[in-house]
This record gives structure tokens, sequence and C-alpha cells, in this order.
């Protein structure tokens, strides 16, 4: 119980810290300062995994420091990557897209970031960490796993929001959009920010969101062709 709730309590500095650097990143490239992040809470758990992941797998390797940079920016692309399409997958929608820069794959991920990305990983293995955990370890058990309990309760109520407020893309009534796909992809950002506060936060947390429409169009094009000729069918008949 107590080590669950110690890595859980890890987990969700780093998702804060993460959450940070996204914001910091955000306001360089917009200049302005904007919830970064999936749930309404302030932290972005795909650094807290990413850091988990670093700490449990590559914690035997931190008497090579070139081994250890390859490995955990290997780890943090394969991370990133398979984050990027999942949620694609599941959502219906791309949250970050890399296309745009140099040594980019599938506009997944890109040279440009997964460097710094290794680069802080070694700064958590070796500096940040240690820190961390020194300090954690000070603090009482039956104190830990208080703060965790807590921790846990509030962020599953936030992933449940987010879940049902994001789900709703799939629930857009597609019929009303043309047929060009940049025209729908643009239409659909102007519905999803009236639909409610948290999609709006949502929409300007990832202002290069682009929404894959692209197969339900698809869809939406057959039924309309499939109802167009049974109409053609009954007027020949008749």
């Amino acid at each position: 119980m107590y080590i669950v709730c110690y890595w859980f309590i890890m987990f969700i500095i780093y998702s804060f810290v993460g959450w940070i650097i996204d914001i910091c990143d955000v306001y360089y490239k917009y200049k302005k300062i904007v919830n970064r992040g999936f749930f309404i809470g302030p932290y972005c758990p795909i650094y807290g995994v990413g850091v988990l992941l670093m700490i449990f797998l590559l914690k035997d390797y931190t008497n090579n420091f070139l081994v250890l940079f390859i490995l955990a920016t290997v780890l943090c692309m394969t991370l990133e990557y398979l984050t990027s399409y999942v949620m694609e997958k599941w959502f219906n929608a791309r949250w970050w897209d890399y296309s745009d820069r140099k040594f980019n794959l599938n506009g997944r991920i890109c040279l440009e970031t997964t460097i710094p990305f290794g680069l802080a990983a070694m700064l958590v293995m070796y500096i940040v960490n240690p820190f961390l955990t020194g300090l954690l370890d000070k603090v009482p058990n039956n104190i830990v796993i208080i703060i965790a309990i807590i921790l846990i309760i509030v962020f599953l109520i936030d992933a449940i929001i987010s879940f049902s407020v994001i789900t709703k893309i799939n629930d857009i009534d597609w019929s009303r959009f043309k047929d060009d796909t940049e025209e729908v992809n643009k239409r659909v950002l102007e519905y999803l920010k009236g639909t409610s506060p948290q999609m709006k936060r949502l929409i300007e947390s990832f202002p290069d969101m682009k929404i894959r429409v692209k197969k339900l169009k698809e869809n939406f094009d057959n039924k309309r062709k499939k109802i167009s000729n049974k109409i053609k069918s009954k007027m020949n008949r008749d």
C-alpha cells in the first residue's frame, strides 16, 4: 500500500512539472498562458508516466551517461509516439503535430523535441529524482498514504470529467459541414469551442490540434449515397 502511494505521489509531482514545462512552451510560442493539458487539473500524465518508466527501467544504467542518454531518448520518443497514436485513434484528433518540423516521424515525434527530452531525462535521473525521493522519504508513511489517497480521488474525478467531455467529439453532427477536409476541420474546432468551458480549454491548450474527420466523412458520404440510390431506385420503379 505504502509503496503504491509513494510512487503515485511521485507520478503527480512529475506530471505537474511537465504541465509547467508545457505552459512555458505554449507561452513562448503564442504569448499567452493556458491550462495546458488533457486534464482539468495542473498535470500532464504523459510526463509522470515517462519519468516513472525511466526510473524503473533505466536505473541500472546511471553509471554510464551515454548509454543512459540514448536509452532515455528512445524511451521518450516511443512514449510520445504511442501516446499520439492512441489518442488519435481513440478521440479522432491529433493533439500535437510536428509535420512542419525537420526530422519528424509521421508528425508525432521530431528531433527538435526529442533531444531536449533526452537531456531533461539526464537531469531527472542524476539530480531531480534523488532530491525529490530524499524529501519524500522524510515524510511519515501514514501521511504519504493520506496524501496519495486524496490525490487519487481528485485524479480519478478529473479523468472521468475530462474523458466524458472529449468523447463528445464523436457526437458531432457531421452533416452540418462541407465536403472539404480543411473546412471541416475549421468548422469542427469552432463547434468544439462552443460546447463547454472544458472543451474550449482543451482547444486553447492544444492550438495545433487537428481533428481527424476523413473516416467519419467517408462514413457520412457512404450513407448519403446509399439513401440517394434508394430514392432514385424507388423513383425509377414508380
